[in-house]
This record gives structure tokens, C-alpha cells and sequence, in this order.
């Protein structure tokens, strides 16, 4: 019979990295420093230069990656920011927590990211910026993004979350706008043991800014500048992630082979794979097919010992965090985000899958009928 097929083995891939963990906590026990120390600082250096930008401000995870973004630029009430439809959550949470509203924008449906096409109908006088949300590690179409923006005179940040090594034309995500946020929660691309995140931007200005934001408003201990924040990249975190990013790109590397053999291997009339671009590198955080019939795969994969996730089951604007009225706005009924939450399939995406692990999901699916 077959061995159960894990959606995302976390445990086997940080235990590949024991040796590097156990090392980079004990430094920050001997240490003794415990916030802002060395390894944030190192890390900062590090991820900047893996990134192509100036400056990296570790924080405390993706979601205040986002808000902080937002802060800095003083978006907050009676502003507006255009954010995805379909996208997880902490999109529209950082909106909403400055007091601006998010602006729903459906998605196109063969890229699953923000349709180019439907964003200006969705600005307004109130407009400040965009969020261009990288789903699945497939970079957003940021070239027509960015010219829409200088148009329209408005910020465009990146919500890379997912998109750790992605690239565009060669620039990593990260890189390719005013400023840009990830997260380092375990499960993504590049994990940490805990909560984490990330904020990235070519704008020495902003960075400064955003220090202070993430301490208190502070740059001087007990002087506070700014109405700042607490939300502070973990040391031991940070010394984690530096030992797992200079394995980033190998397993990114390994993540595409596994996304080639889905795309070349797997042929069933009743899924639609995602599409691919070579000017868009995918990082493949995720592999998300389609298919109308998903919960008649979801059994057979369950049934064959593979583990299959959903992202993301409902819309944000459909969310009971986004019932009350003028929570969030949108230039039209958001229906391409709804049906995708109908039609969406995650299927094992884990750069230590062995190649059999492969094999069982491709033949699984090959097997499906309905």
C-alpha cells in the first residue's frame, strides 16, 4: 500500500537543519543579547542582499509587516487601499487596522493574482495604494501595476508573504516596488520556528521610519518620536532563518522540479493546473489546481493517503470580520474570488517530497474520475 503523502512535512524538513538550528540558538543563549541583537541585525544584511534592495527591517511577523508599511506612509482613515479579493486575510486586516478601508479587486483566474484591468476602475480620489499580493509564490504583473500607480500618483507595496525567491524579469520580489512585506511563518518558503516577518524597501527614508515604528517610535532609548508600535523580529528567529537562507534558493529549486512534474505529468481532463510564465518565477510556495469537482477529489487523494489543503476556502469580503457596512468597498461584486473558492485544490508542495511521494499524487490524480 502507499505511505501517506503530507501536505507539507515540516518536521522532516527542519529536522535537515538540526545541526544549523542548535548552532544558532546556542550563539544567541552566549550572547545574552535577546532583542535587536546581532542576528536580527545580521539577518537584515543578509535577506537585503538576497532581495537586490537597500534596506531589510525585521518585524515581528507578516501581517505587522503590512500594517507598519501602512503606517509609515500615514495611510490610515479616509483613505483607501486597493488589496486583492482573493488573498489570505492579514491583506485586508493591515488595511483595516490603519482605519483606511480595503478595495477589493478581483483576481484573474489564470493567475489567481490581482486583475491589472479591473484596478483603476477601483480608484478614487481616496485611493493612496496598492497591494499586489504575490499568491502561491507567482509574482503579481507588476509592470502594468507600476505604471498604473505612477498614473494615479499611488504607493505600491508588495504583500511577498508567500514569495520568498520569486522573481520577475530577473528582480526578486521584495524588490520590484516602493516597499514589500513577508512572513516567516514555519510554513513558508522560508520558515522560522515561530512568528516572523520581514519588511523590505530600496528607500532609506522609509526604513528609518520603520525602525521606529517597530520600537516604540523610538531611536534613542525613552525617546519617543513617533506613536510606534512593538513588533520586533525575534532573535533566535532571526538566527534560524539565516541558517536556512542560504538553502533558500536549492529549495526553491526543488519546489520547481516537483511543480515541472506536476504541470508535465499531471493529465486529467477534470483539473485545470495553474499557468506559468517565464518572466514570472514562481517560488511555488503553493501548487493550486482547479477543478469543479473538488470535493470528489479531496476523497480520493484522502483515500489514496494524500493530504490536500484548501486557500483559501472563503473570501475575505464574505469573512464575518467584513459583515458590517463600509468595512470594506469594491468596484463590482467580487465573483471571480468567490468561484475560485469553489474550484481551488492545493496539492502536496514540499521541496523534501522524494521523487515516489511525486509519483503517488500524479498517479492519484491521473486515476480520478468522477
Amino acid at each position: 500500500g502507499n505511505n501517506m503523502v503530507e501536505f507539507l512535512n515540516l518536521k522532516r524538513i527542519n529536522d535537515s537543519y538540526e545541526p544549523q538550528i542548535q548552532a544558532a540558538i546556542n550563539r544567541v543563549l552566549k550572547s545574552g543579547r535577546y532583542i535587536l541583537g546581532e542576528e536580527t541585525q545580521g539577518f537584515e544584511i543578509e535577506f537585503a542582499s538576497y532581495c537586490g534592495v537597500k534596506n531589510c527591517i525585521g518585524v515581528g511577523n507578516g501581517l505587522d509587516a503590512l500594517h507598519l508599511i501602512l503606517k509609515a506612509y500615514d495611510i490610515g482613515v479616509g483613505d483607501e487601499v486597493i488589496v486583492p479579493g482573493n488573498t489570505f486575510i492579514a491583506t485586508w486586516l493591515a488595511v483595516s487596522y490603519t482605519g483606511a478601508t480595503p478595495v477589493g479587486v478581483d483576481p484573474r483566474i489564470d493567475t489567481y493574482n490581482i486583475d491589472p484591468d479591473l484596478i483603476e476602475q477601483a480608484i478614487t480620489p481616496n485611493t493612496k495604494a496598492i497591494i499586489a499580493v504575490h499568491l502561491y509564490g507567482r509574482p503579481a504583473d507588476m509592470h502594468t501595476i507600476k505604471v498604473i500607480a505612477a498614473k494615479h500618483k499611488l504607493k505600491v507595496i508588495e504583500d511577498a508573504a508567500q514569495a520568498h525567491g520569486a522573481s520577475m524579469d530577473g528582480i526578486k520580489t521584495g524588490a520590484l516596488s516602493d516597499a514589500a512585506a513577508f512572513s516567516f511563518y514555519p510554513g513558508k518558503n522560508l520558515g522560522a520556528l515561530g512568528d516572523g516577518g520581514a519588511i523590505t524597501t530600496h528607500d532609506d527614508e522609509l526604513a528609518k521610519k520603520l525602525r521606529m515604528l517597530r520600537n516604540y517610535g523610538s531611536v534613542v532609548r525613552y525617546e519617543h518620536s513617533l506613536a510606534g508600535f512593538n513588533s520586533r523580529l525575534d532573535e533566535i528567529q532571526a538566527s534560524i532563518l539565516r541558517a536556512k537562507l542560504s538553502d533558500l534558493d536549492a529549495t526553491n529549486q526543488a519546489r520547481t522540479r516537483i511543480a515541472s512534474r506536476y504541470l508535465s505529468e499531471i493529465k486529467n481532463p477534470l483539473c485545470q493546473l495553474p499557468n506559468v510564465n517565464e518572466q514570472q518565477k514562481s517560488a511555488w510556495h503553493l501548487f493550486v489546481i482547479q477543478t469543479t469537482q473538488r470535493q470528489a477529489l479531496i476523497d480520493k487523494l484522502a483515500a489514496d493517503g494524500i493530504h490536500t489543503l484548501i486557500h483559501y476556502p472563503k473570501p475575505c469580503h464574505l469573512q464575518d470580520a467584513y459583515s458590517k457596512p463600509q468595512s470594506f468597498k469594491s468596484s463590482q461584486p467580487l465573483k471571480i474570488s468567490e468561484m475560485l473558492s469553489n474550484n481551488i485544490l492545493s496539492i502536496p508542495m514540499d521541496p523534501s517530497m522524494t521523487a515516489i511521494e511525486v509519483d503517488q499524487v500524479i498517479e492519484s490524480i491521473n486515476q480520478w474520475t468522477v
